[in-house]
């Protein structure tokens, strides 16, 4: 059997895999499958390692919801004394009904609309991350409307090259849709500090995601430190935060994970020397290895030279492999006769529909389970009703004891918000 270096949280005994004190199969008899299966264990291990590290400089983590936005999850991380960042209005919802103040949110996200913007305000966000002069041009003329006061920081594209697994997570380098060009950013500043009911008190960078190594963490710091230096200069004495974003990397195959302590080290003295507060934005790394994807076998089958197993899961469940050509490990839930090459792929009408091709692993039978693993980030969040498909259960597992926290749709879900004699106009 290939097991592999086993996901912390994950582990076997008598050769049947757990999450932390209970068997994968307990679970998939009481949520059926398909379904993503988390350790709280590891989501607080994770959560503490990073607070840790940055201990040494006043600051704030604030958990990224788009990497995964289970009530239950963003519930345990704020009873962990952990903020949240969102990027929706939908996000803003979900955050407060977990539980978080206004005053612990931070409000990002490239294009916001005017109903998110006083969604936002009226909240009491701690800020607003901007990404443009007519952002902030239009939050001041809504904070003069609604006699709210808005706190705003510049998310600045700092221009600084890095290494990922996907372009299409790369987000900090020079012309990305993201981010106030950092040529640009003293004079937003002048912009937002003018305005009445605006206050400037941050300043803000997203490199991108999955980033291993340090040097472009501390080359964005340095670059956020000097506009610092820039904005005081120019008589700006309003700012309070400096916001490195989140993207610290995690282990999926052979990557390496960047060690929060190494992370640390790189950027604390610079921003120990502004005097400011740290603001980091993890979501990936707290989450991502924390969770799996529970899937059965429907069908095995031979064709055109290769062999299949076809699962209840597929690209509706986690578009990574099919949409990022990502990899995640696949293992028989419990020991299975020896290992085959073969595509997992799911049941849905497409070619791309996926989760390994040409894999050697361990060869499964219908009607066993397989892991998914590392499916805690953006394994939910991204999952679709595409063929009208269900979107699965979500269970949170806590030492010996386990519960679904998000049920599997049903049917009558999926039609809900149809209607069935439309009010037509002329």
């Amino acid at each position: 059997m290939g097991q592999g270096v086993l996901t912390a949280g994950f582990t076997r005994v008598e050769g049947e895999l757990q999450a932390e004190g209970v068997p994968l199969s307990r679970i998939a008899e009481a949520a059926g499958t398909p379904a993503f299966v988390y350790s709280a264990g590891l989501i607080r291990e994770r959560y503490r390692a990073l607070d840790s590290a940055l201990a040494a400089v006043p600051h704030r983590v604030h958990y990224t919801l788009k990497a995964n936005s289970s009530r239950a999850i963003l519930r345990l991380l704020h009873g962990l004394g952990c903020r949240a960042d969102v990027v929706s209005g939908g996000e803003l919802h979900r955050a407060r009904l977990a539980g978080f103040a206004g005053d612990e949110i931070i409000f990002g996200g490239v294009g916001k609309s005017e109903d998110e913007l006083r969604e936002a305000l009226h909240a009491g966000v701690a800020m607003l991350n901007v990404e443009s002069e007519a952002e902030v041009r239009a939050i001041g003329r809504i904070a003069a409307e609604t006699g709210l006061a808005a706190r705003v920081s510049l998310r600045v594209n700092p221009e600084v090259t890095v290494e990922a697994a996907h372009h299409y997570i790369k987000t900090g380098e020079r012309g990305h849709k993201f981010g106030i060009p950092i040529d640009d950013a003293l004079h937003v500043a002048r912009v937002a500090a003018s305005l009445p009911g605006v206050t400037l008190v941050g300043l803000d960078m997203h490199l991108g995601s999955m980033l291993s190594q340090v040097e472009p963490y501390r080359a964005g710091a340095e670059r956020l430190a000097q506009l610092c230096r820039e904005v005081r200069a120019a008589g700006i004495t309003t700012l309070r935060h400096l916001d490195l974003g989140g993207g610290l990397s995690v282990r999926y195959a052979d990557e390496r994970p960047l060690d929060p302590a190494e992370f640390a080290a790189a950027v604390v003295p610079i921003v120990q020397a502004t005097g400011l507060e740290l603001i980091v934005e993890p979501g990936r790394f707290i989450v991502g290895n924390a969770g799996l994807l529970l899937t059965r076998v429907l069908y095995r089958k031979h064709s055109g030279g290769k062999e299949y197993a076809i699962a209840d899961a597929g690209m509706t469940e986690l578009l990574r492999p099919s949409y990022y050509h990502a990899y995640h490990r696949i293992e028989a839930v419990r020991p299975v006769a020896g290992t085959g090459r073969l595509d997992v792929v799911g049941p849905v009408c497409e070619s791309g529909d996926f989760l390994a091709l040409e894999r050697t692993m361990d060869d499964p039978a219908p009607g066993d389970l397989l892991a998914v693993f590392d499916a805690g980030a953006y394994g939910y969040v991204m999952a679709s009703n595409y063929n009208s498909r269900r979107r699965p259960a979500e269970v949170l597992v806590d030492g010996d004891r386990f519960a679904v926290v998000t049920a599997r749709e049903s049917y009558d879900d999926l039609v809900a918000r149809e209607v069935d004699q439309p009010d037509w106009r002329p």
